[in-house]
């Protein structure tokens, strides 16, 4: 299993105090012979709609000399992650967690903001010192 994220224990303590609970930390995708391991899952029950949301959530901390690097590794981990939970038939909401730092000055690149839009990147942008969650950014509805 891969190490813990600089933020993980950040953005997990925003997602309880937006009224999530964490179902796994961290959660196993399984598809056919291989599994692989995303941060979190998480559940919020939608009290107007009487069903649960579960999302399951990546943290990236975007701290290497190359953010372009960074956003490499994020995009082909993230559109794998998407793709096993697709085909393995779950219901569950991908996003990306990034300190809103990261999402207001390199994600707002055109250059990215193309690609992001292109692949349907959904995001929690979170507050690091706070610990809450600043936004959701949901691009996976957006035609391209």
């Amino acid at each position: 299993m891969p190490a813990k994220d600089v933020y993980h224990d950040i953005v997990k303590n925003a997602l309880i105090k937006d009224g999530w609970m964490i179902l796994a930390d961290p959660y196993t995708i399984e598809y056919e012979d291989d599994n692989l391991y995303a941060d979190l899952l998480a559940q919020k029950t939608l009290l107007a709609q009487q069903q649960d949301r579960k999302i399951v959530v990546e943290i990236k901390s975007f701290l290497n000399p190359s953010p372009m690097n960074d956003f490499q590794n994020a995009l082909g981990q993230y559109l794998l992650y998407r793709d096993f939970i697709n085909f393995s038939h779950k219901n569950y909401e991908l996003y990306l967690a990034v300190k809103s730092s990261v999402f207001n000055s390199f994600f707002q690149r055109k250059s990215i903001q193309a690609v992001i839009k292109h692949y349907g990147v959904d995001f929690i942008v979170f507050n690091q010192n706070r610990e809450e969650i600043i936004s959701w950014v949901k691009l996976s509805n957006i035609e391209n």
